[in-house]
């Protein structure tokens, strides 16, 4: 912390702990055009430590509407790619997968193509894959915190109403959009159900929830790893990329490379006093 402080050429009262070796604040008095350059600086400076450095407006740090991907942002698995290793397939898959998150194939085609490789699945298989679903570190904790403070907190999904409605209601969610599989006589019929909730359909979701509560996409905190995160966490007021694909990195305002899911809570000024550990 001190080097990086003696880099900044600022005194002690300048940093505040939040949470002791894990997240600190540092105030600074830049100009908005110069942003992206002085966090460009610190990142190449120390892009051998293990730290996440993000420069927040000091204004209206805390959101009041929260907007979460699920896959490999709230939980740590692909569903789609642990159905598959039931068909002897996620190669295949988890290789189309990868390609739709960089964002070199549509989202929705690939959502469809993958899916339709399932065909025949028993529908058992979901709970099975369920069982084996982990929460990414940090995702109670975020939750639990949130809600703690009043946040309206919604999950959106490119996966499946399976998981995601369990996932939901684990963590409390208040609400949650997602896709459907289609399933006949207890086995996947290779078919989703339209519509499919896609890049578009995600950041429309945030908008129609800001409208609901009477927030501005200002007052909202995004995040997401994949493409089909993209318009989302541009429209929000606070869009993090979450140890994601580096199309997304790039393009978002914010990003945890290393940080687990508190970091989202640090990002808007919280201290360990304010924080509800859940593990």
């Amino acid at each position: 912390m001190e080097s990086i402080s003696l880099h900044l050429g600022v005194q002690q009262e300048s940093v505040t702990c939040l949470n002791e070796g894990v997240a600190y604040d540092i105030s600074l008095s830049i100009s908005a055009s110069d942003t992206t350059n002085k966090l460009t600086a610190l990142r190449e400076k120390f892009s051998d430590l293990p730290v996440d450095f993000n420069l927040v407006p000091s204004v209206g740090r805390r959101k009041k509407l929260l907007i979460a991907d699920m896959e490999s942002t709230i939980i740590e698995q692909e569903c789609l790619d642990e159905l598959a290793d039931r068909l002897n397939l996620r190669d295949k898959i988890s290789d189309i997968t990868s390609r739709a998150m960089r964002g070199e194939i549509e989202f929705e085609p690939a959502l469809r193509e993958r899916v339709a490789l399932l065909k025949g699945l028993p529908a058992t298989s979901l709970q099975d894959v369920h069982d084996d679903v982990t929460l990414m570190p940090g995702a109670a904790t975020l939750l639990a915190t949130q809600k703690q403070h009043n946040v309206f907190c919604g999950l959106v999904s490119g996966g499946f109403s399976f998981f995601a409605d369990k996932i939901a209601d684990r963590l409390n969610f208040d609400a949650c959009h997602c896709n459907q599989l289609e399933i006949e006589d207890d086995h996947l019929t290779g078919k989703v159900i339209d519509p499919i909730l896609g890049r578009e359909a995600k950041a429309a979701r945030l908008q129609n929830w800001c409208e609901k509560k009477n927030l501005s996409a200002l007052e909202t905190l995004a995040v997401g790893d994949g493409s089909n995160d993209l318009d989302m966490l541009k429209l929000s007021g606070m869009g993090v990329a979450f140890r994601a694909k580096p199309l997304v990195s790039d393009a978002a305002a914010f990003r945890i490379d290393h940080g687990d899911l508190t970091a989202l809570l640090y990002l808007q000024g919280y201290q360990i006093g304010d924080i509800q550990f859940k593990s």
